[in-house]
């Protein structure tokens, strides 16, 4: 009797260390926290967190959109009404100011391009009135005639009326032995049987440059009656040369006006 418990002891222990070490092999061993958290994520984890993420971008979005409908929402209708008229009106307003500012733009061009012309006019006048008063030189298209007096016969009445013809030619610009400019109150005189003009003392042969149409001017000296013939009545010859640029270099002294004084108009 002893020993048959004594062997059944025996066996209920070895089954039980038995069981027991069957059951310690199916049963995983847990692993620690920090391990999770440390280490690498797996696909499912990272999967996961996207989901999360986009989850939370859209809940976001969802609560600014919400906010954003619930300012508009709980306005009156005539508030949302005046506020677009107000913006309306700011528009009208800022529109009429870009308006407002192309037209002065545009003033302001059209008078730049007034002063402008009116510059380029006076400068063209300037330059016309500085050649017909003979301060500054001038060439152009013209003739150039030459009188010959081997008898000191040729008075200064026979070469104003000369310098009268070339003038009713259209003469722009006249100039005598390169010395003297023929301008409109040139006077010239004779004293000794010597000529001279505005102080200026001329001696034979007279050679006058003119500029202005070259046919024209050329008729004015030749036509019947005219210088040419008067020269050679006195003894004397005259020659006529036609160019297509003269020279006239010689500039008249202008005195400044003792009485009279410009006028705006």
């Amino acid at each position: 009797m002893p020993d048959d418990r004594h062997d059944e002891v025996s066996t209920d222990a070895s089954t039980g260390a038995s069981n027991a070490t069957r059951g310690d092999r199916s049963q995983p061993t847990p692993r620690p926290l920090s391990s999770l958290l440390l280490g690498r994520p797996t696909g499912a984890q990272f999967v996961v967190a996207v989901l999360l993420a986009a989850l939370g971008f859209a809940a976001v979005v969802q609560v600014r959109l919400t906010r954003t409908d619930d300012d508009f929402g709980g306005a009156r209708r005539s508030d949302l009404v005046e506020l677009l008229d107000s913006l309306s009106s700011a528009s009208d307003r800022a529109q009429q100011e870009i308006d407002d500012l192309r037209q002065t733009r545009s003033e302001l061009l059209t008078s730049s391009q007034r002063r402008q012309a009116a510059i380029v006019e006076g400068q063209d006048q300037l330059g016309v009135l500085q050649i017909l008063t003979g301060t500054v030189a001038a060439f152009g298209p013209g003739i150039t005639v030459t009188i010959l007096d081997p008898k000191g016969a040729v008075t200064a009445v026979s070469v104003l009326n000369g310098i009268a013809e070339l003038r009713d030619a259209g003469a722009e610009a006249i100039e005598i032995n390169d010395t003297l400019r023929v301008v409109a109150s040139t006077a010239i005189t004779s004293s000794g049987g010597v000529l001279s003009g505005d102080g200026v003392e001329l001696r034979a042969p007279y050679v006058i440059d003119v500029i202005g149409s070259p046919h024209t001017l050329s008729e004015a000296v030749t036509f019947p009656g005219g210088l040419a013939d008067e020269i050679e009545q006195l003894g004397g010859k005259v020659a006529v040369t036609q160019s297509d640029s003269v020279n006239v270099a010689s500039l008249h002294t202008i005195d400044p006006p003792e009485y009279s004084q410009p006028t705006s108009r």
